[in-house]
Formats: C-alpha cells, sequence, structure tokens
C-alpha cells in the first residue's frame, strides 16, 4: 500500500484528499483514473508528457486509465488561463487532431490496457433541459472564484457564457465516467474540483485528485514552451532530443528524473547517493537520456544518439581540460554574441555575431547561425569558436 502510495504521489503538487485515495486503494480493486485532453493540433514536448507518465506510472500498477479525448469540450474551448475567449474547434479539426495525439501518447501508454473515451459519447445525449439542469448546479459567483475568469472580469475582459459550461461539462464527464481519480496540471484546480462537487450531487463517491506540475524548460525558470524555445519536442531527432537533455544542468536534471523517468524511486535514491559520493552526475543524465529517447524512437536510437554525442565530445577536438565559465543571465536569457564576449571566446559581440553569420560557432557541437539566439539560466553548454577556442558555459 505505502509503496503504491509512494508512485503515486512521485512528483504530484498536490493529492486532494490523500485519506480518501488511501481507502479506495484498500478497496483492492483496480481504480477508474480519468485524465481528459482536448484536440487542439497537439505538437507534444517533454512537458505535456508529465500527465501521460503518470498515467502510465497508475496503469503498470494495475489501474484501468480511460484517456478521455473532449471532443464536445474541445468545440467549447478550454477557458484555462486564457484572457480572451478562445475560439472553438470545428468538428473536422476535432476529429483529426484526436488521431494525432492517440498517434503520440501512445509512445507511453500501453494502447491494449487504455480505454480511450469521448466526451461527445454522453454529452451529445443530453437535452436542453439537461444542459440547463447542469449549468443551475452553480451560481455566477462561484464561477468567478476561479482565477482567470475572476481577472478578466475585474479587467473589464468579456467573458461569454458558453465558457461558464466548460468546467461544468468536464465535471460531468466524472460523473459519466464515475471516475475515482482525476489527474490534470496545477492550472486545472478548479476544473478538477467541480468533477467532485457534481459527483457528490449525482449519489456518487467524490473521485480523488491527482494535481501534477508545470514542467520547467531547459532554462530552468519557465514552464517549457516553444513560444520561449526551451521545450524539447518529443517528435524531434534522436541527436537533438538527446543534446537538449544534456544541456541541462545537473540540478534540473533531478527534476526531469523525477516527472519523465520510469526509474523505480529506490534506483533514483540510489543514483542522488552516488552522485553524493562523488559520481559524476553526467553519467546519470546520459542514462537519462537514453531512456526518454528510446521512449519516443527506440533503442537502437538511443544508443546511436549515444554514440554521436561521444564522438563530437570525446573524440573530437573538444580538449579535455575545457574551461568553465560561470555566466549571469536576466529573466529574458543571455544573447549569444554577449556569452562569447563575456567567455573571452570573442574579443568583442561584434566580432561574435560576425563569426556567426560564417559559420564559425557551436554550440553543443552544432552549427548556429541565429544571431538572435540566447541562453537561459540552468544551461548548460560546451560552446566552439573557430577551431580552437572552446569553454563550456553554464548560465546561473
Amino acid at each position: 500500500m505505502n509503496d503504491q502510495l509512494d508512485i503515486i504521489k512521485r512528483g504530484c503538487d498536490e493529492l486532494l484528499v490523500e485519506s480518501e485515495l488511501i481507502e479506495k486503494l484498500k478497496a483492492g480493486r483496480p481504480l477508474r483514473v480519468k485524465a481528459g485532453f482536448d484536440p487542439t493540433a497537439p505538437d507534444l514536448h517533454l512537458g505535456h508528457t508529465v500527465l501521460i507518465n503518470k498515467m502510465r506510472q497508475l496503469q503498470d500498477l494495475g489501474h484501468h486509465i480511460l484517456f478521455l479525448i473532449g471532443d464536445f469540450t474541445g468545440m467549447i474551448g478550454d477557458p484555462t488561463g486564457k484572457n480572451a475567449t478562445r475560439p472553438p474547434l470545428s468538428r473536422e479539426d476535432v476529429e483529426r487532431n484526436a488521431e494525432t495525439y492517440k498517434a503520440q501518447v501512445f509512445k507511453i501508454l500501453d494502447p491494449a490496457k487504455t480505454e480511450v473515451v469521448y466526451n461527445s459519447t454522453w454529452m451529445n445525449k443530453l437535452s436542453s433541459a439537461d444542459m440547463i439542469k447542469l449549468a443551475a448546479t452553480h451560481t455566477v459567483a462561484r464561477m468567478l472564484e476561479r482565477d482567470d475568469f475572476g481577472k478578466r472580469y475585474r479587467g473589464n475582459q468579456p467573458i461569454a457564457i458558453h465558457e461558464f459550461l466548460y468546467p461544468l461539462v468536464q465535471g460531468y464527464d466524472s460523473v459519466a465516467l464515475k471516475a475515482d481519480l482525476e489527474l490534470g496540471g496545477t492550472d486545472q484546480k478548479f476544473n478538477l474540483l467541480m468533477g467532485r462537487e457534481l459527483q457528490k450531487q449525482n449519489g456518487q463517491p467524490p473521485q480523488c485528485v491527482l494535481m501534477m506540475p508545470l514542467l520547467e524548460g531547459l532554462d530552468g525558470v519557465n514552464k517549457m514552451s516553444k513560444s520561449l524555445g526551451n521545450y524539447i519536442g518529443i517528435t524531434e531527432s534522436p541527436n537533438e532530443i538527446f543534446g537538449k537533455l544534456m544541456s541541462i544542468s545537473d540540478t534540473l536534471m533531478w527534476r526531469y528524473i523525477e516527472l519523465l523517468s520510469f526509474a523505480p524511486l529506490a534506483t533514483v535514491s540510489q543514483w542522488k547517493a552516488e552522485v553524493a559520493n562523488g559520481r559524476n552526475p553526467r553519467d546519470i543524465k546520459v542514462g537519462f537520456a537514453q531512456e526518454i529517447v528510446a521512449r519516443f524512437h527506440d533503442a537502437v536510437a538511443a544508443e546511436s544518439a549515444l554514440a554521436d554525442f561521444e564522438t563530437r565530445f570525446k573524440q573530437g577536438e573538444v580538449p579535455a581540460d575545457i574551461v568553465t565559465v560561470e555566466l549571469q543571465a536576466g529573466p529574458e536569457g543571455l544573447a549569444i554574441a554577449t556569452a562569447l564576449k563575456e567567455a573571452g571566446l570573442s574579443a568583442s559581440t561584434s566580432e561574435a555575431m560576425r563569426m556567426i553569420a560564417q559559420g564559425g560557432v557551436k554550440l553543443d557541437g552544432e552549427k548556429i547561425s541565429d544571431k538572435a539566439q540566447k541562453l537561459h539560466q540552468g544551461t548548460t553548454v560546451v560552446a566552439q569558436v573557430g577551431k580552437r577556442k572552446f569553454a563550456r558555459i553554464q548560465v546561473v
């Protein structure tokens, strides 16, 4: 029981209510575990997979996974975190995106042990009177307690009536599925708790809620995001995934392992003890990077990515006694030209810009061409200017 609870709570931000979950586990039957995803043209990065990894852990513990595709809610548009009404998706968009989503998530979940459900199955059967009855369960004041709705109301930003229906429909999904446990990000707390309330009103035992944190990107500061350029896409090449994971700081490595690795907790604890006793954390990072590459490609690709990395950094021109330089970066990051100058690899930023334009600058063995590229806090890269100038830059 305790071991199972430790695995369930691994990396989680909040569990509501733990005592209720313990009682459900004591009953000895597989829990009905629900997690919903709106099919909004997903192009997943590792940050998106935190929730799916937790589903896989629960699946491996023998629980019943309900992978809910919100084809009905997708046509409403999730207002979470939005400062404007989100345009709804068409039925064609929803169906196309749902297939893309499934193709990606089944790289993590076992499709043979996953029940895929669509909330249009039950929502399309509700009459207009049923929807009005559902809307009557909560007041406008209660809806405005939700942070993003409250901010928009106070800021005189319009809130469409249909947006209030989104958390109600998400909550009703839990009723329709008789969920024992629902997973979601920390930004979904209001919606997740709505399921508990509606289950109580419908005479069902309330579901427990497990909230997972939002994963920091390569900078170790901001949420992983394509717009910030601090992401690792799961469809990227094996070498790209491997190289990006090797560039994260030793501190951030443990955060990634906690949320993304399937290594047992006992193994992770052993790794931490070994590093504390002098083992090079790079060894742990290599194994972790291989695990992630193998998950989204295969074991052969993982071995090839390691071999490529070793060729560039062990058998290449990089000197063994490469100097390490710590540089400060602000919230917006540190421009690469400035970093090269401060690391002593160029006489000036203009010279660094010229070298970048000429293809004479490499980061972790890869030529860069974007003079506007920035390094973020928590990043460690091997920078090379020309054939003989090297420095390992740690951005703090």
